[in-house]
This record gives C-alpha cells, sequence and structure tokens, in this order.
C-alpha cells in the first residue's frame, strides 16, 4: 500500500497539535495537583517539539502567516528551556559549594 505524501503530512500535522495539547494537559493536572497554577518543565518541552512540528507543516503548506507564528514559538520555548537549564546549573553549583563549606574542617 503506497502512502501519500499529503497522509503523511496530514499526520504530522496532528502530531504536532497532540505536542499541543499534551502541554496544556499537564500543565492543568499539574496546577490541581499542587492547588496553584504551575508551568512545569515538560510545558516547554511539548511546546518547542510541537511548535517545531507545526513548523515543518507550515513550511510544507507554505503557509506565512502559521510559518511565522510556529518560527517565533519555537524560538521563545528554546529560551525558556535554556533559561531553566541555567538556573538549574546554578542551583545546582550553589548546592555544591554549601555542602563543600558545610563539611569543611575547622568549623
Amino acid at each position: 500500500m503506497e502512502v501519500k505524501t499529503e497522509t503523511i503530512w496530514l499526520v504530522v500535522g496532528f502530531v504536532g497539535q497532540g505536542m499541543f495539547f499534551m502541554r496544556f494537559l499537564l500543565q492543568w493536572l499539574s496546577s490541581e495537583a499542587k492547588g496553584r497554577s504551575v508551568i512545569p518543565v515538560t510545558f516547554w518541552y511539548f511546546s518547542f517539539a510541537g511548535g517545531l512540528t507545526l513548523l515543518a507543516y507550515a513550511i510544507y503548506r507554505k503557509d506565512p502567516v502559521f510559518i511565522i507564528g510556529q518560527s517565533t514559538g519555537a524560538f521563545i520555548y528554546a529560551r525558556n528551556l535554556q533559561l531553566i537549564a541555567r538556573e538549574r546549573r546554578t542551583a545546582a553549583a550553589i548546592a555544591a559549594a554549601e555542602n563543600k563549606s558545610a563539611g569543611s574542617p575547622g568549623e
């Protein structure tokens, strides 16, 4: 059975939309579990993956409005992941320094 290019791209589009749906579902479930509004890191991973997938779909469709929207969104999602990674590295370095100083002889 031959799969048509159009069918493959429809699947790509639906997968991208599915990832976008998952980010909101996870955000909602996390917020409900904590009793306050939270944005888990997985929200940004699903945003980035869904954005790139939908960007590929938009490029295939040659839709300039969709292309611009998804490309700027992907940049923002990537930047948020970068900021989160930086914050985690800084927190780990501070914790390591505190552990080292707490274990120093003579205190």
